[in-house]
């Protein structure tokens, strides 16, 4: 489940800060400097944003998994990945056009907020790795279930967990090291 938090978190991440230098070469309507101050502003802003919402969701439904049994379809790591980013290439590439675009009013302001909400999941991602440690469970979603892309929507009944060692991801969704 931390994988599918974690997989939104690089392409937001490296286009946010390739458009925040972009930006930061445009001197726009406001000047760099304030485009950059209010870009550093917005980007703490978005990153605690997106890092708390629907943390109660997620706690909720990590408090009721159950076991994952044999009929649990629980997919492999990089297939997760891999989906998620082909599911979420139009809005990536869409959200870096309009972050780029936006340096023209607030110079690297875009660019911020769009790395801020890959460092705000990439903070979730933690946060639900340090729950996964704790409970010495990793917490998975069935994929029939997950709609969009979405660990805690309206069609999640509740996650399965497996033992740590199972499956290739590490808690928090990081790559297991072998």
């Amino acid at each position: 489940m931390a994988v599918i938090v974690r997989a939104g978190a690089a392409p937001l991440w490296w286009p946010g800060l390739l458009a925040a230098a972009i930006g930061a070469l445009v001197p726009g309507l406001t000047g760099r400097r304030i485009g950059l101050l209010a870009g550093a502003a917005l980007f703490l802003i978005t990153a605690a944003a997106v890092a708390l919402v629907r943390g109660r969701r997620y706690a909720e439904l990590a408090g009721g998994a159950t076991r994952a049994g044999r009929s649990d379809f629980l997919q492999d790591r990089a297939v997760t990945v891999r989906n998620w980013r082909r599911g979420h290439r139009w809005w990536l590439l869409g959200a870096f056009l309009v972050a780029v675009a936006s340096a023209f009013v607030l110079p690297g302001a875009g660019g911020l907020v769009l790395a801020g909400a890959g460092a705000g999941l990439w903070i979730k991602a933690v946060r639900i790795g340090r729950r996964e440690h704790r409970d010495d469970a990793l917490y998975w979603v069935r994929t029939d279930w997950v709609e969009r892309g979405r660990p805690t929507g309206k069609q999640v009944k509740g996650y399965r967990t497996t033992g740590p060692m199972a499956g290739d991801a590490a808690p928090g969704g990081a790559r297991r090291r072998r």
